[in-house]
């Protein structure tokens, strides 16, 4: 107890002293150091926030819409049933898929994913209504004539609400004799779900008009949702074993979605090692800061091993001297971020003030130097509506990657310190106190 006091003591005694010599070169790398510390996770969490929202909305908009968390294939004279009993599981509904060519009004056209649902969709499965986020209309497929399209499908097609459409399919075997169907529909609802793959290409109708369009040569599949999405294997099982004729025709979303949610994993791990080189950088700065430090504390270093000091302790005491510095910087740096996080949107908008700002200067400086000078006039927005297919910038922060980056902000900095300490295992008491005289 009594040696992890005047290790404290120490420690402190070395920061007291850093802080009063201002001018000290050591003071202001570690000045920098809690800076940079500051910034990397700052700039971190933000970006892994946004990174997050963005990826987090397009998996829930997949599997609200798109994928289910299981899909089982079932034959067309299944379509109606059977219920499915297992308290994990939110909703089941059946549905069809299949590919045809719509037009509209003004003779455009466009291939487009038709889902085939039954009358009764919106009321088993109010959460993917919930996720299309119906612009106008109603998401009635109880009608074999109604059609409800993307939003960006009918601007593209130049169709409105109660506007017809011709939808023309293709059903039989490849290499046997193809009936091409052309059918007219009455669009009764648009939605935007704010993904533009569905908004462009997708449509629903009602599940018997889908299987005639068809001839019999579609595939059913039960749509299943559960209430935690990570339960998907055991319910699989669980199916499995309740009907095993579905053994083989079970398909987690993980299996389904495989490719995409790899590619965005691996784009977030990139993305997280680049912006986290910021800590490399910060880190090496402050080995050089406390390998000087230790170098300027030779004689009071080999005063310490003369009085019994082990080398252990010394490099604590260094170590202790990182660890604050560290934790001050990672503590500056997550508080604001944090506070930026829940409002992101004020965050650019305060952005694109400072650089709209930066630049009005500039062209005032231009204009008094020389009046035949070219300026910019246009202001510059992040993720403009123009430009990207979004109304708003999400952001989502998950507790333990938060922790993640401010435990990593404060061990870079330890770690840093306690390597700079190598050398006082190399020095000697005898050494120093006979080169001091």
């Amino acid at each position: 107890m009594g040696q992890q006091r005047w290790i404290g003591f120490i420690a402190l005694r070395y920061l007291s002293r850093s802080k009063k010599r201002r001018k000290s070169s050591a003071s202001a790398s570690s000045m920098f150091t809690v800076i940079g510390i500051a910034t990397g996770v700052f700039a971190l969490i933000i970006v892994i926030g946004i990174m997050n929202g963005f990826q987090m909305g397009f998996i829930e908009s997949i599997l609200e819409i798109s994928s289910f968390h299981l899909r089982i294939e079932k034959p067309i004279e299944e379509s109606r049933g059977p219920e499915l009993s297992n308290p994990h599981i939110r909703s089941a509904i059946t549905f069809t898929d299949f590919q045809a060519l719509i037009r509209g009004t003004r003779r455009n056209q466009q291939v487009a994913l038709v889902r085939g649902l039954p009358a009764d969709a919106a009321g088993r499965d109010p959460a993917m209504l919930q996720a299309l986020h119906l612009q106008a209309g109603s998401f009635a497929v109880d009608k074999t004539d109604s059609i409800i399209l993307g939003a960006e499908l009918a601007r593209i097609l130049g169709v409105r609400i109660g506007d017809p459409v011709s939808l023309a399919s293709i059903s039989g075997d490849l290499f046997g004799e193809t009936r091409p169907e052309l059918d007219t529909f009455v669009v009764t609802g648009l939605f935007r779900s704010n993904y533009y793959e569905f908004d462009s290409s997708w449509a629903f109708i009602n599940m018997d008009r889908a299987l005639a369009l068809q001839d019999g040569k579609g595939t059913v599949q039960l749509g299943v949702k559960l209430h935690d999405r990570w339960l998907d294997q055991q319910v699989q099982k669980e199916l499995a074993k309740t009907n095993p004729d579905w053994s083989n025709r079970i398909t987690t979303w993980r299996e389904y979605n495989r490719s995409f949610f790899g590619a965005l994993r691996t784009e977030k791990l990139t993305m997280f090692l680049l912006v986290g080189l910021i800590f490399v950088v910060v880190a090496l700065n402050m080995y050089q800061s406390q390998r000087k430090s230790v170098l300027e504390r030779r004689e009071e270093i080999g005063l310490l091993r003369a009085m019994g000091a082990s080398v252990p302790s010394i490099k604590t005491i260094f170590a202790i001297n990182g660890f604050v510095v560290g934790f001050s910087g990672a503590t500056l740096g997550m508080l604001p971020a944090l506070w930026f996080a829940n409002n992101i949107k004020m965050f650019f908008i305060m952005l694109e003030g400072l650089v709209n700002g930066f630049i009005g200067t500039a062209n005032v400086i231009v204009a008094f130097i020389s009046s035949n000078a070219i300026q910019f006039d246009q202001k510059i927005t992040f993720f403009s509506p123009q430009v990207f297919y979004l109304k708003d910038i999400p952001c989502r922060l998950v507790p333990s990657e938060v922790l993640i980056i401010y435990l990593f902000g404060i061990l870079s900095a330890t770690l840093a310190s306690l390597w700079a300490a190598g050398p006082v295992s190399k020095l000697y008491p005898a050494e120093v106190l006979r080169y001091d005289q």
